[in-house]
């Protein structure tokens, strides 16, 4: 089985998440960087070229399936299910299956605008307010972010017309201002949903949980609560926008308590073990689905996590070389 994005923490709890239900096969973890950490959990490891060197990956990719007899690709990396879409029936005829969603469903999710056009078609009354265009903007304050790139580095809360006036200015001169998309401000809490669906795309189990503490945009304490109106309405989405395998689903709450969707990962994300933590273990429900076996829908308790960085000690120059 291949776990890519080693060097995240979405990879490195798919790792653990294994581990806890005592598979027994071989884990490979792959990543671009050759000190990634769940490179020293994994049974074995190889370094990967870049998702956007297209050619190479591919052909890397290929070669490691045949060379390692892979039978399951993980969608644990955001930039790895591509590839896995794009050339999954050529991986299932090799007889490796990558549980991943379709190249349009992942696309809907990756660009912001694309989502909520999705999503208005049957969810308008969950969503923010959302425009690409800056002079739609009545009311202050408004929250900035990346129409597509990953993580926060464009994000921003604007308080005011002269925020907005330098914030127009910069991605103007940086011609980023068509990547850029303004919404509302959502001021209350904020949800990951976990969700899993079955590989004809039928949702399974949504599992909520409160984003108590982030760091660097990932969950580092988290609450999962039960909440059946969440659930269904985060499993609908997955339905609709064609989910197969894991997305995760981000909600945050409005001033007047409303519950908002902000963006869809078609992926298991970095917090995804809380779930299974909670009894939801997303990796090993997935390897049954692929086995062709029943997949028991598990109780889910309704648990506190803290997380704690953890150091792996790597011996020798030799093991700090990266594989080719």
């Amino acid at each position: 089985m291949v776990v890519p994005g080693a060097a995240s923490p979405a990879g490195i709890n798919t790792i653990k998440a294994l581990r806890m239900a005592g598979f027994k096969g071989r884990i490979l973890a792959t990543d671009s960087c050759h000190l990634a950490a769940g490179f020293f959990i994994a049974t074995s490891y190889e370094v990967m070229p870049r998702v956007n060197d297209e050619k190479n990956y591919a052909n890397r990719l290929f070669d490691l399936v045949s060379k390692h007899k892979v039978e399951v690709l993980m969608p644990s990396s955001g930039y790895d299910i591509y590839p896995y879409s794009k050339y999954r029936r050529q991986l299932e005829e090799m007889g490796a299956k990558a549980v991943v969603s379709d190249l349009e469903s992942l696309e809907t999710c990756y660009d912001r605008v694309l989502t909520f056009r999705s999503l208005s078609e049957k969810f308008s009354c969950i969503l923010p307010l959302t425009t690409t265009d800056p002079y739609e903007i009545k009311e202050f304050p408004i929250f900035a972010k990346p129409r597509r790139e990953k993580g926060g580095h464009y994000a921003a809360r604007i308080d005011d017309q002269n925020d907005l006036n330098y914030f127009i200015s910069k991605f103007k001169n940086e011609n980023k201002r068509g990547d850029i998309i303004f919404q509302e401000y959502l001021p209350g809490t904020e949800y990951t949903i976990d969700v899993l669906c079955d590989l004809e795309k039928n949702p399974l189990i949504a599992v909520p949980r409160i984003r108590l503490e982030t760091t660097a945009g990932i969950s580092t304490r988290g609450q999962v609560m039960r909440n059946p109106e969440i659930e269904q309405t985060c499993m609908s989405i997955a339905e609709h926008i064609g989910i197969r395998g894991p997305c995760c689903i981000q909600m945050k709450e409005s001033s007047e308590g409303t519950m908002k969707v902000t963006e869809i990962n078609p992926r298991m994300g970095g917090g995804t073990i809380f779930a299974a933590l909670a009894g939801a273990n997303f990796p090993d429900m997935i390897l049954k689905m692929v086995e062709g076996k029943a997949v028991a829908i598990p109780k889910i308790s309704e648990i506190t996590v803290v997380r704690y960085f953890e150091e792996i000690i790597v011996q020798g120059r030799k093991q700090l070389m990266p594989r080719q």
